[in-house]
């Protein structure tokens, strides 16, 4: 290791081969802490380069369990995290409605790190116990129209570094990684990150595989569609900035889409809105992201026809009844 940190020291990069070699040896522990923590904070000083996020994504999926879901054509709804903007679940919200609405869903996810409540903590608090079998994950599917891949039990050699990102407290690039690194390999993604340096490097690596994704940035920062302000949309061939007007809807306030300040309050606005309790904008922010999953899953459908879809799944009910078969 102390070869590589002098070597990013003098603000050289990695090749793809050593970023890959590099998060192995991290993984299989053979540094200590405080040489990873060094390795880690070098890529908060400056931007990864599309080298080194493909050679530590090559590396996390050579190490990870996978599972084989492909029969169920699902669609991941990811974002990075790290955006700090406090917002309540939203892409996990949209994942139940878009299984509310007849689809299927892998979500990958994970706890939170730079934020407090992340996928995996809203869905233990509500009472889901995380699965590993691949019998369990279709059994979930079958039932509920999506299956939940908490990311710790795919990739059980990271956890050498899972407390020392805890202790960080702040975004590092495995936060760029998770969207990435889903275990099922979906061949549908929607995926929302944090700036659009970013947004560049997912659509490189996106376009040379065989998925149909969308990566989603708000200009303001959000990762996923905020409707606080314009809102990048890249996917298979197609680039577009939006207004929030453009998807239907009028632009919102951030603290309109405030999150809690525990689990416990960020379960309850979870299950608020699945029952129907939630407000206008709530609602809004939630069935935007979903119809915009709806449209990758049938590009056939106009944005305006799975748009209408995600309200229905969530005005009816049905995306509140995915919560209780998943959890029940």
């Amino acid at each position: 290791m102390k070869n590589i940190l002098q070597h990013l020291f003098e603000y050289k990069t990695l090749k793809r081969e050593e970023a890959k070699e590099v998060l192995i040896q991290i993984a299989q522990g053979e540094f200590n802490e405080f040489q990873i923590t060094s390795f880690l904070t070098v890529f908060m000083m400056r931007s990864i380069t599309v080298d080194e996020l493909t050679g530590f994504r090559e590396a996390l999926l050579e190490l990870c369990i996978p599972v084989d879901l492909s029969e169920y054509n699902g669609v991941d709804l990811c974002g990075t995290g790290g955006d700090g903007k406090n917002t309540f679940n939203i892409s996990t919200l949209a994942s139940f409605v878009v299984a509310g609405a007849g689809e299927m869903v892998t979500k990958h996810g994970n706890y939170g790190v730079s934020s407090f409540c992340g996928s995996s903590n809203v869905i233990e608090h509500l009472g889901y116990q995380f699965k590993s079998k691949e019998e369990d994950l279709k059994r979930d599917l079958d039932r509920s129209g999506i299956c939940f891949l908490h990311a710790p039990l795919f990739n059980p050699a990271m956890k050498n570094i899972a407390p020392i990102r805890r202790d960080l407290g702040v975004r590092t690039f495995f936060n760029m990684l998770g969207p990435l690194v889903n275990p099922s390999n979906p061949k549908h993604q929607i995926v929302g990150v944090f700036d659009l340096e970013l947004a560049r490097l997912y659509q490189y690596l996106l376009q040379k595989t065989d998925s149909k994704y969308m990566i989603i940035h708000g200009i303001d920062g959000y990762d996923e569609v905020s409707l606080t302000d314009k809102v990048k949309l890249i996917g298979n061939g197609i680039e577009e900035l939006l207004e929030p007007e453009d998807l239907g809807k009028r632009r919102l306030q951030p603290e309109e889409l405030y999150g809690g300040e525990t689990v416990a309050e960020a379960a309850k606005i979870f299950t608020d809105i699945l029952k129907g309790n939630g407000n206008e904008a709530q609602n809004a922010v939630v069935t935007r992201n979903a119809g915009l999953a709806i449209h990758c899953l049938h590009p056939e459908i106009n944005r305006e026809d799975a748009m209408g879809r995600a309200v229905e799944s969530l005005d009816s009910g049905s995306a509140y009844q995915v919560l209780k078969n998943l959890t029940n």
